[in-house]
């Protein structure tokens, strides 16, 4: 050997051992592993000569390769970090197992694995691999690729695997430490995750409202979980429906709101529930299945998580959180949302089990004071007395509707006993068990008759200081009494119409729908079409009211039920007054059946006990001042007839008016009030307009001079 080939040998070694010093350094110095390899092939560069390197790591547990950086001047659309590839793949796999460097010269003639055709097609044609062995083990290979053929040598490789020897130990303490931090990572999230269900565990037990209670797990989650809207629905298994019960979201939604109550078939809560399976979605877009997805897609929620609430091993509803990525969640987002969820279904289930008592105490304390109500008032009857024509054909008819549960509306005169019919129709139907709630509609401000009707919550207006439970709710599964329907405002018959549509009602101040199962019935005085066409009634709410039509006759039709009535009233107030009286002369009670009786049968009991109270006899004894308007009447009658009087008995419309009409000259136009005709009449002021109305008789005509 010449001296200049023994000069440039000891150069080359020398440049060898300096490459291995800077590797050396590289490794010391605790580069990140993309720095670290970048280095490593640099200072490799300038002694063997590669267009790429590669470094590829064995996974045990999976059996496989996997590169974990490769650098170099040749592109590839094949190779990239973090491809992995199996055992018969590679040369790497028979260098790993035999830890021996292989070498291969001309690849276009040695090629023997299908990674070969990728380096063959990238324009590589030969290359050496070495294995990264440390601490007795293989851990996986460095390689080198070049376009030259025959680039390598033995000894090239017997370096390459000096390198190696090096490389394996820095590669293996890197990869421990990252270990290590992914095992410090997740030992922080296990502890981010325990404080955070400790969070949610105080919220629950912190006695929060429904309103508060999703807001404060949902401020607790977020730093666990992505999530952009969050959801509560409860099964109920009655009618097979999901109702929102919470809701919290970035994004407003016609749809998802609290109180939409939604059919099983329209969302994956039923399967949820079903099957008590969580369920995870990565593209809503791609994978919905039910219309509340496509809903959620458009409201731009991409991804969500949907977790079964269980309490005693019974779904009571799910818990749903979405995100506006896609595939935001995890297997272990699952694994923790359940852990949540166990917390959630027992808070609910004690919210709503407390909610359910505090709706019964205050349903029963209504209730108690209603019927407390109902006793100290004393009914116009006790029963229906007669038998005349006109009342068995209403009794008939109290027969046929009875015992469904249809509306029915009953028309009258004020004082002919609607409520009577109405309380038999009730007693005679299967809620009689339940109570028959009654409303005097035209006895409620416009102000407060909604509240009345369909309750309020705390706080709905000025003075709402506690939730007040309507009279629809009190009488679910029971029946409803709206008595004088026809003066309802139109704003109210809005919401009555929508009961009777829908079988549901929103109290004031709040917008969660309350069902109520109730017979309504109604009725009034008023003519109900002609409301309709002056534009004080609707017509849509009067086609419902009218399925059932019942007419009460007034006691002038029903003339031959006088006498019975008039007993029952006198042994009942001679009773109540501590009176011996036994009965009426035939004289008065041929007066009673001479009178047109205005006020109806109230009027006639109003004239009984009045009697009874001035007859000093064992008879009833009937003064000439007992009727409320007889003085008028009598002067009426006493006038100067006109021929056309004295030809023919004037009609009983005629009388009617003639009576109004000398009422109303005596008070001068005034209608309601203690002076009022009305009161004089013993009419309902609105019963004395409509009557005005029919005869044509206009107030302004007799106004006092």
């Amino acid at each position: 050997m010449s001296i200049a080939q023994q000069s440039a040998r000891v150069l080359e070694s020398a440049e060898r051992y300096r490459t291995l010093l800077e590797i050396n350094n590289a490794i010391i110095t605790n580069l990140s592993q993309e720095d670290l390899l970048r280095s490593i092939a640099d200072a490799l560069h300038r002694i063997l000569p590669f267009d790429r390197a590669a470094f590829t790591i064995y996974d045990s547990k999976r059996d496989k390769f996997r590169f974990l950086a490769i650098e170099g001047t040749t592109a590839s659309s094949h190779f990239r970090p973090g491809l992995e590839f199996g055992r018969g793949e590679s040369i790497s796999s028979w260098v790993f197992d035999h830890q021996k460097p292989a070498l291969c010269r001309d690849l276009p003639k040695e090629q023997r694995y299908p990674n070969d055709l990728y380096l063959l097609d990238e324009g590589l044609h030969s290359y050496c691999v070495v294995p990264l062995t440390a601490g007795g083990a293989g851990i996986g290979t460095l390689n080198i690729a070049s376009k030259n053929l025959n680039q390598y040598s033995d000894q090239d490789a017997a370096f390459l695997s000096e390198i190696a020897g090096q490389m394996a130990l820095a590669i293996s303490n890197m990869t421990s430490l990252e270990k290590i931090a992914a095992l410090s990572a997740k030992v922080e999230r296990t502890a981010t995750r325990y404080r955070t269900l400790l969070e949610i565990n105080n919220a629950i037990i912190g006695n929060l409202t429904r309103e508060t209670l999703l807001r404060s797990v949902m401020d607790s989650l977020r730093r666990v979980v992505p999530l952009d809207g969050a959801a509560i629905a409860i099964a109920n298994p009655k009618n097979g429906t999901f109702c929102y019960f919470l809701m919290e979201s970035k994004r407003s939604s016609d749809h998802f709101r609290v109180g939409v109550e939604f059919d099983r078939n329209a969302s994956v809560s039923s399967w949820v529930c079903d099957h008590q399976q969580a369920v995870m979605r990565g593209d809503l877009e791609k994978e919905q299945k039910y219309p509340n997805d496509r809903h959620a897609a458009a409201a731009g929620i991409c991804s969500d998580c949907v977790v079964p609430l269980i309490v005693r091993g019974v779904s009571i509803g799910t818990l749903n959180i979405g995100s506006s990525n896609k595939n935001e969640y995890s297997r272990d987002n699952l694994e923790f949302l359940q852990e949540v969820a166990n917390q959630i279904a027992l808070a609910i289930a004690n919210m709503l089990s407390f909610e359910e008592i505090g709706q019964l105490k205050a349903r029963l304390e209504e209730e108690n004071v209603y019927l407390q109500e109902e006793i100290r008032t004393e009914h116009n009857f006790e029963e229906i007395i007669g038998n005349s024509p006109a009342l068995l054909a209403v009794l008939r008819k109290v027969e046929q509707v009875a015992p469904t549960d249809s509306t029915t509306l009953i028309y009258g005169e004020t004082g002919t006993g609607k409520e009577l019919i109405a309380r038999a129709i009730h007693d005679r139907s299967s809620r009689k068990g339940r109570p028959l709630v009654k409303v005097n509609c035209s006895a409620i401000s416009a102000g407060l008759v909604e509240s009345e009707l369909f309750g309020h919550v705390k706080g709905a207006f000025t003075g709402a200081l506690e939730r007040h439970v309507g009279r629809f709710e009190l009488a679910d599964r029971g029946t409803i009494f709206l008595d004088e329907v026809g003066e309802l405002p139109l704003a109210t018959q809005v919401k009555l119409l929508r009961v009777l549509q829908e079988r549901e009602f929103e109290p004031v101040g709040s917008n969660r729908p309350v069902r109520a199962d109730v017979r309504v019935i109604a009725a009034t005085n008023r003519n109900l079409e002609e409301s309709i066409r002056a534009g004080e009634f609707r017509s849509d709410l009067f086609y419902r009211l009218n399925v059932f039509p019942i007419e009460v006759p007034p006691l002038r039709d029903r003339l031959a039920d006088i006498p019975q009535l008039a007993m029952f009233f006198l042994a009942r107030f001679a009773k109540k007054l501590g009176k011996a009286i036994k009965g009426i002369p035939q004289a008065a009670l041929d007066r009673l059946l001479a009178y047109s009786w205005p006020g109806n049968v109230r009027e006639l009991q109003n004239v009984i006990e009045r009697a009874v109270i001035l007859s000093p006899a064992s008879v009833l004894e009937l003064e000439s001042d007992l009727f409320p308007s007889r003085a008028a009447r009598e002067s009426s009658a006493v006038a100067p007839s006109s021929p056309a009087d004295s030809a023919s008995p004037a009609s009983l419309e005629e009388v009617d008016r003639a009576h109004i009409v000398s009422v109303l000259n005596q008070t001068g136009g005034v209608v309601e009030g203690p002076r009022g005709a009305a009161r004089i009449l013993g009419l309902h002021p609105n019963t004395l307009r409509h009557r005005m109305r029919k005869l044509g008789l206009r107030r302004s005509a007799y106004r006092a001079s």
